[in-house]
């Protein structure tokens, strides 16, 4: 494991929302949101990109369940999911975002403005939402 932000968090060495977390991936609301909702779903392995992945079904198949996730937990219409690839990535760890969607709300182009969460106790909300949206394993 590598010493960065994203490391830290899937350790639990630092504290995140997290809404979902297995074997593969742990996700998390990103801490300055396009929108809030907005998750980030990183590999478990530390990798900086995403050509060092290897096998990205299994990741993938997470980023599918948290796009999901966010959709029905936060009755959104739909999600943008997005990867930088070494470029514009804040932090040198693998990441896809998932960012609620809905029919006007701003979003135009690559301009990712962001905002912040009111509270913890917000930031708490959303992420339970969208946790409680995730199939129960079975």
């Amino acid at each position: 494991m590598s010493n960065d932000l994203f490391c830290e968090i899937v350790a639990g060495e630092r504290p995140a929302h997290i809404v979902h977390s297995d074997e593969v991936a742990v996700a998390f609301l990103d801490a300055r949101p396009v929108f809030k909702g907005h998750v980030l779903v990183v590999p478990r392995l530390h990798v900086e990109t995403f050509g060092e992945l290897g096998d990205v079904g299994p990741f993938f198949e997470r980023v599918q369940l948290v796009t999901r996730a966010v959709e029905e937990g936060l009755e959104a219409a739909g999600t943008f999911v997005a990867m930088n690839n070494r470029i514009s990535q804040s932090v040198a760890h693998l990441h896809v975002h998932v960012v609620p969607r809905n029919p006007k709300d701003g979003l135009r182009g690559f301009f990712w403005p962001r905002t912040k969460y009111a509270s913890e106790e917000e930031a708490r909300s959303y992420a339970e939402l969208i946790a409680k949206a995730f199939p129960t394993p079975s």
